[in-house]
């Protein structure tokens, strides 16, 4: 079954618990918790103490999007702060197989995210390390971006690549209703969005129109 989570990226930051509830309403199977530095990306968005009072909030499972330089420094704090899932970018990981072991050694799954331009090879080393993988269909720093239509060979040959292997592949940015069925027959198993839920009149509603039109036959 295909996976909705919504990103809280898009949500009104000052009404977040609401926010998080019409979600849960909709049947969300998870939150994607975008951490921005302002290196890595161009942008500063929320550190572990948010994190900890969403985990206050929800039960929901959240995958923390490490959209930051030097992860392994704040892997831990995130962690205890309430991260099920810690994904971390290829592109900042010089040492990406050790990192992704410190997540796994914390008690969190561990993911590896791909920039647009970065090949599904990159992944060829740790495949045996992974619980997720991050598929950007935008260039990551700001919600609201177009769906960049290469996304959907990479989601492909990732698929491909992994195998047999139980690993879940998610998508980021620009993922709508009218894209959600293709990316789920391309061999997506997660769909993150932001704008597309927390934008809509009905939160919930939205949720529930994504995974419909994933399921469809």
């Amino acid at each position: 079954m295909v996976k909705i989570a919504p990103s809280i990226l898009s949500a009104d930051f000052a009404a977040l618990g609401t926010d998080i509830a019409r979600v849960e309403a909709g049947g969300a199977d998870q939150l994607h918790v975008d951490v921005m530095d302002g290196r890595f990306v161009p942008n500063i968005t929320i550190g572990p103490v948010v994190v900890g009072a969403i985990r206050k909030r929800t039960r929901l499972p959240l995958d923390v999007h490490l959209m930051i330089v030097e992860p392994e420094r704040y892997i831990p704090e995130f962690i205890a702060a309430g991260a099920d899932m810690v994904t971390v970018h290829a592109e900042a990981c010089p040492h990406l197989p050790r990192t992704l072991a410190q997540i796994r050694e914390l008690g969190a799954k561990a993911g590896v995210a791909l920039n647009p331009s970065t090949p599904p090879s990159a992944l060829e080393f740790v495949l045996d390390d992974l619980d997720l993988v991050l598929v950007m269909s935008v260039n990551p720093g700001f919600g609201g971006q177009s769906f960049i239509p290469t996304a959907h060979r990479k989601i492909r040959e990732i698929r491909k690549l992994l195998g047999a292997r139980p690993v879940d592949v998610s998508v980021d940015g620009g993922v709508k209703v009218d894209l959600a069925k293709s990316l789920a027959e391309d061999g997506a198993t997660t769909l993150v969005a932001g704008s597309a839920v927390f934008s809509a009149a009905d939160p919930a509603a939205a949720v529930r129109a994504l995974r419909s039109a994933a399921t469809a036959s």
